[in-house]
């Protein structure tokens, strides 16, 4: 793509960017959730109902895989065993949990709603663009929030070291300067964050090998489309299947049809299917500490809470071996890579005891299923079953839901129900039914949406970065063009 065409699409995300701008010293953007469905919820808001869901996601409850975990303060060097429960998706790599997570962090963030209490999505700032235009990354800009770029090089973001190798920048107290502190809840999201830094640094300077005008704008630009290309070409096949990408690029969404984006609570809630992605433990690492040893570490420990250098995987926190290696998360093609999790009604025993640092609010309760049940009585979303119903899909059968007494054997909560079509109908490789359109048209919409994508500019763009099939562009690759690449720590 040439230089004229990048440099008149860079006029519009240059407002684009002042527009985060403004948002971000308000503390809240000018978008709200909202609803793509009218129904009715899929049960009443009331002591009965919150008790049955708490009982349906507490630890060591219906929904826990019960993997057989040894926490305490010796930190792991081989893999643990896991649960029966536990099953190695075979269509999907370690890293697509994390991407997914990354995603999330840069189209939604939901600070005020309260748990498990009716409230109107509209009423509820979303206080992220609802667009992948990575403003949990970027900030407001170089000149909004200049505490995120290089005090040298305003058009760079600032990076730190301090561990083996690359490092978010940090406060004395070990957090974050960055734009969104989810990223770095655990350490493969603040991995993947530092990496995007990397990677935007390293397309500054192609753009000015090449003189072109610019130079942060059109380089974000860059890294933008680069991205799109990867969410569309490589995430979404993974989770919805590329069958139904392609139908509805051929046909059109049926059922997100707006005039300008926003984020469905439906697909807020159903998106949380990676949180049955997630293992109970990585390899962050080949050598991590002084004695060049693996480092492996649960995705959270109880014992881990306020130590220096935590023997889990949470972030907040530097050390030498606090990197990730990403060759068991992406495939190199080293035969290193490790399998994601497959999607069913079953999440890893950690994520039951969270560390209050991860939560919003910072309150309990600590269980991450019990937080995803009660969010639906948050937005009073309707039944799995009826929303299948409505979209024309053959519903499928929950009738185990009612062990809990709150009469929702026929109605179950969107969540649980979305992640019971992936482990019914595909056996937990991909989203199926209803989970799988709602987040398959709303990422597309939200790439067909966005005034700066490529998808309105220039659709029959291709990517022209360095990488391994030339016209393509996969996670490999970014991470290879970032240099935090396996062959690059080695190096």
């Amino acid at each position: 793509m040439g230089a004229t065409a990048i440099a008149a699409v860079t006029v519009d995300l240059d407002a684009a960017m002042a527009a985060s701008a403004r948002a971000e010293s308000s503390g809240v953007l000018a978008n709200s959730f909202g609803r793509i469905f009218q129904l009715p919820a899929f049960a009443p808001a009331n002591d009965t109902v919150r008790a049955g869901l708490m009982e349906m996601g507490k630890p060591g409850g219906f929904m826990d895989a019960k993997d057989p975990l040894q926490f305490g303060p010796i930190r792991l060097i081989t893999e643990p065993e896991l649960s029966p429960n536990n099953l190695d998706n075979p269509t999907q790599t370690a890293g697509t949990t994390f991407l997914g997570q990354f995603l999330d962090h840069d189209m939604t963030f939901d600070r005020l709603s309260p748990l498990g209490v009716p409230k109107r999505p509209e009423d509820s700032p979303n206080t992220r663009t609802p667009q992948f235009d990575l403003d949990s990354v970027y900030g407001g800009g170089p000149d909004t929030s200049p505490h995120l770029y290089s005090s040298n090089d305003r058009a760079k973001f600032r990076i730190e070291n301090g561990g083996a190798f690359e490092d978010l920048p940090r406060r004395s107290n070990g957090s974050a300067i960055i734009a969104d502190e989810r990223n770095d809840e655990n350490l493969m999201i603040a991995g993947l964050h530092v990496a995007f830094m990397k990677f935007h640094n390293r397309v500054v300077d192609r753009v000015r090998s090449q003189g072109l005008p610019n130079t942060f704008g059109t380089a974000r630009l860059n890294v933008l489309w680069h991205y799109h290309w990867i969410i569309l070409h490589e995430f979404l096949p993974q989770i919805a299947g590329q069958a139904l990408i392609n139908h509805i690029l051929r046909n059109g969404r049926q059922f997100y049809r707006p005039s300008e984006a926003f984020i469905p609570v439906e697909f807020q809630i159903a998106y949380r299917m990676g949180h049955s992605m997630i293992r109970p433990s990585y390899r962050a690492n080949m050598k991590g500490d002084a004695g060049d040893q693996p480092f492996f570490g649960f995705i959270f420990d109880p014992v881990a809470e306020g130590q220096a250098d935590p023997v889990d995987l949470r972030g907040g926190t530097r050390a030498r071996r606090r990197f990730i290696g990403w060759q068991t998360f992406f495939d190199f093609g080293d035969g290193e890579v490790k399998a994601n999790k497959r999607t069913d009604t079953k999440l890893s025993t950690p994520l039951f005891n969270l560390p209050l640092q991860t939560i919003t609010s910072g309150d309990p309760p600590t269980s991450l299923a019990t937080r995803n049940l009660l969010r639906h009585l948050t937005w009073s979303l309707p039944s799995g079953q009826r929303l299948a119903q409505t979209m024309g899909i053959s519903p499928i059968s929950t009738g185990e839901l009612g062990v809990f007494g709150i009469g929702i054997e026929n109605h179950a909560p969107l969540w649980y129900y979305v992640l019971k079509e992936a482990e019914t109908l595909t056996n937990g490789r991909s989203l199926a039914g209803v989970g799988a359109r709602l987040i398959a048209e709303v990422f597309i919409g939200l790439l067909q949406l966005d005034s700066q994508g490529y998808h309105r500019n220039a659709p029959n763009w291709r990517p022209f970065l360095p990488s391994r099939t030339p016209g393509d562009f996969r996670m490999v690759d970014l991470l290879t063009f970032a240099e935090v690449d396996p062959a690059s720590r080695r190096q």
